[in-house]
This record gives structure tokens, sequence and C-alpha cells, in this order.
């Protein structure tokens, strides 16, 4: 059973794709700009912290790029798709088809392991955030345990 790609097949995906790299760049662009405020925060008062996150940024920046990448080249083999139903090599149409949507697929999985990355960075802020507060908390009841010992004691010693 042979299957006909028309030119409309490939052309579905094209508005598809340039929203995901619209997103993709958005994405870049959003890292890119923290990490440059990372890096001058750290030039003006260095934190070990800091260069971990740089470190984990610069990770999800390499992840973004393949995902980029793989994303244009998806783009790129719907074009030439559609060159050859143009020009009548459906063998060939559908073997490029196949390639394009392979490429789409492997963007997708690099974007859903970008996302855990970005996830698992959140969840170790908002870990050291909870732990600060919990040392905060700890802090505030011993301060206001204070002056109630500090005035039974200055009671008793009255007594």
């Amino acid at each position: 059973m042979s299957v006909e790609l028309s030119l409309q097949t490939p052309a579905l995906l094209f508005p598809a794709l340039s929203l995901l790299i619209l997103a993709y760049t958005n994405k870049f662009l959003a890292i890119a700009k923290l990490i440059r405020n990372l890096y001058s925060t750290h030039k003006e008062k260095p934190q070990p912290h800091i260069l971990a996150q740089i470190q984990s940024l610069r990770t999800r920046l390499g992840l973004i790029r393949w995902m980029q990448a793989a994303g244009l080249a998806s783009n790129l083999f719907c074009v030439l798709t559609m060159l050859f139903i143009y020009l009548g090599h459906q063998m060939t149409a559908h073997i490029l088809f196949f390639i394009a949507v392979a490429l789409l697929m492997i963007s997708l999985s690099i974007a859903v392991i970008e996302t855990f990355k970005s996830a698992n960075a959140l969840n170790v802020l908002l870990s050291d955030l909870e732990e600060s507060e919990g040392v905060a908390r700890k802090t505030m009841k011993k301060l206001w345990a204070l002056p109630r010992k500090v005035g039974s004691w200055w009671g008793k010693s009255n007594s």
C-alpha cells in the first residue's frame, strides 16, 4: 500500500515548527540574560552558588541549541520533502518526511529533558529558600521566647 504525500502534508508542520523555534529562541535569550546578570553579580561579590547556577544554565543553553538545531533541520527536511513531491519523487519525499518528523520528535524530547533540568534547578533554589526560612523561623521562635523567659526570671527574682 503506497500513500501519496501531497504538498500540504509537510506544509502543515511549518506553523508548528516556526512557533517552536520562536519559543526555543525566547528561552535561549532569557537564559542568556540571566547568565549575564549572574555573571555581573558574581564579579561584584563572588559567591560559589552563583557559579553552580551558571554551570546549570550553561548545560541548559547547550540543550536549547540542540533543540533549535533539530527543529531547524526538521524544517529543512520539510522543505526538501515539498521539493521532491513537486519533482514527482514520492519515495524520496516519504524518506525525507520521515526524517523531518523524527527530527521534530528529537527536538521535543530534548525540550522535555531541558524542562526537567529547569524544574530541578528551581527545586534546588526552593529547598535552599525553605531551609533558610526554617532557620529564620527557629530564630524568631527563640527571640519571641526570650522576653517571656526574661520576664519570668525577673518576676521570680522579685517575688
